[in-house]
């Protein structure tokens, strides 16, 4: 089957889509939850309120593209291609998410869950955690330089183990910092 190449279009309320590349174009209320996108490639794009759950993202690009008030559960995007990776996620569920060995500088997570994310050997250099609820989110050997928490909930970085110099820290996020050591701090 021949890939096709889509640019300035915009898919409503589909749950179907064509294997190809998608060069500006729009996906709004779509599902493809439990599909499989691998191998597509899509650039300067935005997924408004899609549903893209357990989707297979295997060599899947993804290069400005803008996930806004979308369900990203269970996605692998350590399994995307590498090349130009790059994404913003606003107002979007991504439990259960990977970003294992993931290199994403800059990204920008905004008023989204992120419960039980895996950021373990990420590059988020610069990322920006904006009102983002990070209940079990996992940070190891995490390169956090200037990254800012300073909205961010409900973290755990150990600074031992993760590269957060210049980071930024709201004063009650600092308890995420602290707590393996298992200590008492009062206002």
């Amino acid at each position: 089957m021949e890939e096709v190449f889509f640019q300035d279009q915009s898919f409503n309320n589909i749950n179907l889509l064509q294997k190809g590349e998608y060069d500006n174009c729009s996906f709004n209320q779509c599902d493809f939850s439990n599909s499989n996108l691998s191998g597509y490639k899509f650039t300067d794009c935005l997924f408004n309120s899609c549903n893209l759950s357990l989707t297979k993202l295997d060599k899947t690009t993804f290069q400005q593209v803008h996930f806004k008030n979308s369900k990203l559960l269970g996605l692998r995007f350590d399994t995307c291609n590498e090349f130009g990776l790059s994404f913003s996620f606003e107002g979007c569920q991504l439990n259960h998410a990977s970003f294992y060995k993931t290199k994403i500088k800059k990204t920008i997570f905004k008023n989204s869950q992120l419960e039980a994310v895996d950021f373990a050997n990420a590059v988020l250099t610069e990322a920006v955690f904006e009102n983002c609820d990070l209940t079990q989110a996992v940070f190891d050997q995490t390169h956090l330089e200037k990254a800012d928490f300073r909205t961010a909930t409900n973290y755990t970085i150990e600074p031992e183990n993760n590269t957060i110099k210049k980071a930024k820290f709201s004063l009650q996020g600092v308890v995420g910092l602290l707590e393996k050591y298992n200590i008492v701090i009062e206002p």
